[in-house]
């Protein structure tokens, strides 16, 4: 209890000049203070324990579905990881990872025209997250680039932008609304599960080569982390409505506002990530080390450890 309590004082100052940069104010000043306490402080405990148990560099997996609040999540864990650990933190996203505009249209054209849009396994560059893991087990460390994506003009930003790594990371954390996704059988491919499915992959070849991307691809990079921690939503359709709130946020940030998705375009747009959302529910909400069960209003209910 001591040692959480010192870790309150010493972290609280960075939690809320976070919180107010990100403009999060819809929570009273308590219950943010009960979430630091609560949830994110024990968390960051069980996270260093694990990486004091292994010795050398942690692998995370944080997934949650769109709009779910994955990235707060992460960079506060860093945070604390950082300010009362003094670990060495690296949060990087899967959507860095997304292929640019240009080949996303080439496998577009050459395979399914819904790989033009950003999303699915097999639209993203999972070689390089293997190459960054592969170099993160290696002891002689050297600097490296990793890229950064742009949501508003939908394509990856230049090398100039990149994220540049200078020293080798005690914890990282990978956090991605598809990070852990296992593939699923092919009967349960052969029923669309919405519109999008019936109407613009009738032929099955869409889903197909997504599920063949998680069989292997993704699986072995998939394979290199070490634990899992998931933020269960209390249903799909609440996917919509945070996606929407997550779009208006980026819209108030963003000098792309053409480029910025409607209310029609989002609902369109998370239509891509049903099937895997929905299958990531059923086997990481028994798989995850630890599981984090959300409230309608965003609040995380509960969190349960498994290891």
């Amino acid at each position: 209890m001591r040692s959480a309590n010192e870790c309150f004082d010493k972290v609280k100052k960075k939690y809320f000049e976070f919180l107010n940069k990100e403009k999060i104010y819809k929570k009273s000043i308590s219950t943010h203070i009960k979430n630091l306490k609560n949830i994110y402080i024990p968390v960051a405990f069980w996270i260093n324990s694990k990486f004091k148990k292994k010795g050398s560099t942690l692998i995370l997996g944080l997934s949650a579905s769109q709009g779910s609040g994955k990235t707060t999540v992460a960079t506060i864990l860093s945070i604390i990881l950082k300010i009362y650990f003094k670990r060495k933190v690296c949060v990087i996203s899967i959507d860095d990872f997304y292929k640019t505009l240009s080949d996303r249209n080439k496998l577009g054209e050459k395979k399914h025209p819904l790989f033009k849009t950003r999303g699915v396994p097999g639209t993203h560059d999972i070689h390089l997250v293997k190459n960054f893991f592969i170099s993160m087990k290696k002891k002689n460390f050297k600097q490296i680039m990793l890229p950064k994506f742009n949501k508003s003009t939908d394509d990856r930003l230049k090398k100039n932008q990149w994220h540049k790594i200078n020293k080798k990371p005690e914890v990282i954390i990978l956090e991605g609304w598809c990070v852990g996704a296992k593939p699923g059988s092919y009967s349960s491919l052969k029923k669309p599960i919405n519109e999008l499915e019936k109407h613009e992959d009738p032929y099955l070849i869409w889903r197909k080569f997504v599920n063949e991307k998680l069989k292997k691809e993704y699986k072995k990079v998939f394979s290199m982390i070490d634990y899992y921690i998931f933020m269960k939503v209390p249903s799909f359709k609440m996917v919509f409505k945070w996606r929407l709130l997550q779009e208006i946020k980026l819209r108030k940030k963003s000098y792309y506002k053409k480029k910025i998705m409607s209310h029609a375009a989002i609902r369109r747009f998370i239509m891509f990530y049903q099937r895997i959302t929905l299958q990531m529910s059923r086997d990481l909400s028994k798989s995850a080390s630890v599981l984090m069960l959300l409230k309608n209003n965003h609040e995380i209910k509960k969190v349960l450890y498994k290891i």
